[in-house]
């Protein structure tokens, strides 16, 4: 059994983790997923990605620990983009949907970290518990403080506690909650609508996020000046088009040019 699939349905590319029994990772899989998070990025017929994991109890576990106890370094290199492609991706300015079928912990929950919309499934848990082990979660640490309250955050990550849907809805960690079974179904109908939205307006959108993460207002408005995907969009026949077929009350024909 194929331990990552893909499908590939028009310009939407899905990634499946089928590691069983939890979808943990080991350095192959991890460099794997590197791979094909890269060629997502550098393919221009692909714009959107959706990451799920195999079964009903586990997005993915993290790290899998047996391979850690047969002597796989938590310094090992996992690939240019970090554990599982999504820790910190270089310069990927297209959108990723994660479809949490289940239990998100460990380096599984830094994963779903490193996308930019989240649909769980109801049943869905999430936990950092790498301080019952030794390890540092950093993807986590660094990354969940910017999703969810700083008390909230520090308190999760120092206890390694367990977290439901619920409150991961209600802190804002996920956009939205399905019934068991549903989050891919969700996810996709999700990528299929931005799938029909203008081509160059995502790239821009995300790598204006990117750039101006520790900026302040006004350092943000001179980074917009000059960032080239923004400017791109500027400059675009598609934005010409979108205002003619608002003034036409018809639907815009995008060329992503």
């Amino acid at each position: 059994m194929a331990e990552i699939r893909t499908a590939q349905n028009g310009s939407i590319l899905e990634i499946t983790i089928d590691r069983p029994k939890a979808n943990a990772l080991d350095r192959q899989t991890s460099l794997r997923l590197n791979q094909l998070i890269g060629g997502f990025r550098d393919d221009p017929n692909l714009r959107i990605a959706i990451l799920t994991g195999a079964g009903e109890k586990f997005f993915s576990a993290g790290w899998d620990l047996k391979a850690a106890a047969e002597g796989e370094a938590a310094d090992s290199d996992w690939g240019e983009g970090g554990f599982g492609g999504l820790n910190y991706p270089r310069n990927l300015n297209k959108p990723i949907i994660a479809a949490v079928n289940g239990i998100a912990c460990g380096g599984g929950m830094e994963l779903m970290l490193g996308t930019d919309i989240i649909v769980a499934e109801d049943h869905a848990r999430f936990a950092l518990p790498e301080i019952n082990v030794g390890v540092l979660p950093d993807a986590g640490t660094i990354k969940l403080r910017r999703r969810i309250p700083y008390h909230v955050a520090v308190e999760f990550l120092l206890t390694g506690r367990w977290m439901d849907v619920a409150e991961a809805k209600h802190w804002g960690l996920v956009n939205h909650v399905v019934a068991k079974g549903g989050a891919l179904a969700k996810a996709r109908e999700i990528a299929l609508q931005l799938a029909e939205g203008p081509p160059l307006l995502f790239p821009a959108i995300k790598q204006l996020l990117r750039l101006t993460e520790t900026a302040n207002e006004h350092e943000a408005f001179a980074i917009h000046d000059a960032a080239d995907l923004v400017q791109k969009v500027i400059a675009s026949q598609d934005l010409k088009e979108g205002a003619r077929a608002f003034a036409e009350k018809r639907k815009p024909q995008w060329k992503g040019r």
